[in-house]
């Protein structure tokens, strides 16, 4: 389990999940090695648990944790608050007709995407509207709701995905924006580097420690590349230059 600062490009931790065990537990230990006061931790759906929740807030950091069928129960009451609140401020009303508060109060925030033939708007809604929700007071410092909705067209195929969020954070969509989108850094600046680059999900070793030492070494040595600006290449052309070139390896190296 890695933990990923999406604003640096950098590994900050990293931690092996036991065996006979689950990322549920170690990402407790993980978090609390880290310095994350004045931070926005964001957690996939299994990781998203009462105790995360509130070994985040009292590490001094603001959380968003993503909603899944792992939480059924919650997910449904947040999905249908949420789909209510979206549908009454999207209909078209008479003048002076009044919103509830949860439509009159819904932040709203949409982007457009354009990359390779394909279409990408998202749409992103934020409520701070509680009072409904009866479990609030079990989920450490919960502010608001929120839900993404991706709408992709790709060669005329049209797809919409919706993904619903407690977050700890005030109501201010486009720091919410911010956080949900910047959580999929971890797949694509990190795990598929390591994959593709470091072909890290080919590697064999098994005994021991080995494992474990070798997926430390390759992250070292990501945030060492990531850190390196005077070559305009990525990742890979780097690996071959460092290759090549020992003086930049020794550059690297910061030797």
């Amino acid at each position: 389990m890695s933990a990923w600062a999406e604003s640096n490009g950098l590994v900050l931790g990293q931690l092996k999940v036991a065996d006979k065990s689950n990322e549920i537990t170690a990402l407790p230990e993980l978090l609390r090695v880290l310095e994350l006061a004045g931070c926005i931790v964001t957690v996939d759906a299994m990781g998203t648990q009462k105790k995360i929740a509130r070994e985040i807030i009292e590490a001094d950091a603001d959380y968003v944790l993503a909603l899944k069928g792992n939480h059924e129960t919650v997910h449904e009451e947040v999905k249908t608050f949420l789909a209510d609140a979206v549908a009454e401020s999207s209909k078209p009303r008479a003048v002076g007709a009044k919103l509830s508060k949860a439509a009159a109060t819904l932040a709203v925030l949409e982007t457009v995407e354009k990359d390779h033939g394909r279409l990408e708007t998202r749409r992103y809604y934020q409520s701070a509207e509680l009072d409904w929700f009866a479990d609030r007071s079990k989920w450490e410092g919960l502010k608001s709701v929120g839900v993404v909705e991706a709408r992709r067209e790709i060669g005329g195929q049209r797809t919409v995905e919706r993904r619903y969020y407690l977050t700890s954070l005030p109501l201010d969509v486009a720091t919410f924006a911010r956080a949900v989108r910047g959580h999929w850094g971890v797949e694509n600046k990190l795990h598929w580097v390591l994959d593709v680059c470091f072909r890290e999900d080919q590697s064999r070793a098994r005994a021991g420690y080995a494992a474990e030492n070798l997926a430390t070494l390759r992250r070292l040595a990501l945030n060492l590349l990531k850190r390196e600006k005077t070559k305009k290449r990525g990742i890979k052309g780097k690996q071959l230059n460092a290759g090549w070139d020992h003086a930049y390896l020794l550059q690297l190296l910061g030797v």
